[in-house]
């Protein structure tokens, strides 16, 4: 689905004039408002004031604090977007949104979820510089697997003190954005008698965008761990691979009371998780 290029008018602090910013897409989601001007004229008129704030600079791009970003299946997920520029006039405001895809017009997008959060909080560094940051919301419904685990790209306007102004298409973000995963564990039978066999079954599963619906991650190593009753800390048993369905299943022999769990160390594309424990009662 294509994603039409409108001017959005964003009021209050922000007041980046003319900004050119992508809309949302024209089937499931309010166009943003309109101005007199059309969107080659902002075009140009940006393309002048990149050449008269030669200046400005994007120094740092901070997303989620600089901690990946998972994302499961239905609900939306809200995190931060900082932008640290510098001019030696000082800087205004700046604010922005993230985008992947082979050009704008195509892109997935991860916005302000209304124009009111286009607006920053930008704090001053020194005389020259400033953080401005912005919420930004990941909807599911708009992303597909093929997002998760790349560097995506960050969209920014940045305006100066003397109100000139720079955008800035190709920024790239310090963060991934994954698909959530989930982990189960299940130990039984209990109660069992020492020395008899125990078997602890599980499952690992992640978001899948492509069908907004959970599925197994397959061919996965995932830690078994154990706790004995009254200790502070786990020991890893064994490690087991994920079935194609991702189901996990393994044997052991019932020695002591204690407390079992599945560890998933994460990959590029899916974080780390670990479930719940189970405790077993050995008699």
């Amino acid at each position: 689905m294509r994603i039409r290029a409108t001017v959005a008018a964003l009021s209050g602090t922000l007041a980046l004039s003319a900004l050119a910013v992508p809309a949302a897409h024209a089937d499931d989601e309010p166009a943003a408002p309109k101005l007199s001007a059309s969107v080659a004229d902002v075009t140009g008129a940006v393309g002048a004031q990149r050449a008269a704030a030669g200046d400005i600079e994007v120094t740092k791009v901070t997303v989620n604090g600089g901690k990946d970003v998972a994302i499961g299946t239905t609900a939306k997920k809200k995190f931060t977007l900082a932008i640290t520029a510098t001019d030696p006039v000082g800087i205004k405001v700046s604010s922005g949104f993230l985008w992947l895809g082979p050009d704008l017009d195509t892109a997935a997008l991860i916005t302000p979820a209304t124009e009111a959060e286009y607006n920053p909080t930008c704090v001053e560094v020194d005389a020259t510089t400033s953080t401005c940051t912005v919420n930004v919301t990941a909807d599911p419904a708009r992303l597909g697997n093929v997002g998760a685990g790349v560097r995506w790209n960050v969209w920014a306007a940045v305006k100066n003190n003397n109100d000139e102004q720079v955008r800035f298409e190709d920024l790239k973000s310090d963060i991934r954005i994954q698909r959530a995963a989930r982990l189960t564990v299940n130990a039984s039978p209990e109660p069992v008698k020492k020395g008899k066999t125990i078997t602890v079954s599980g499952a690992l599963t992640r978001a899948n965008w492509d069908t907004k619906k959970y599925a197994g991650y397959t061919q996965q190593p995932v830690k078994l761990q154990f706790k004995k009753k009254g200790a502070a800390s786990y020991t890893t048993v064994k490690t087991v691979k994920s079935d194609s369905r991702g189901n996990l299943k393994t044997t052991v022999k019932a020695s002591v009371d204690g407390t079992f769990r599945y560890v998933f160390a994460g990959t590029s594309t899916t974080p780390a998780v670990t479930s719940a424990g189970d405790a077993i009662d050995v008699r």
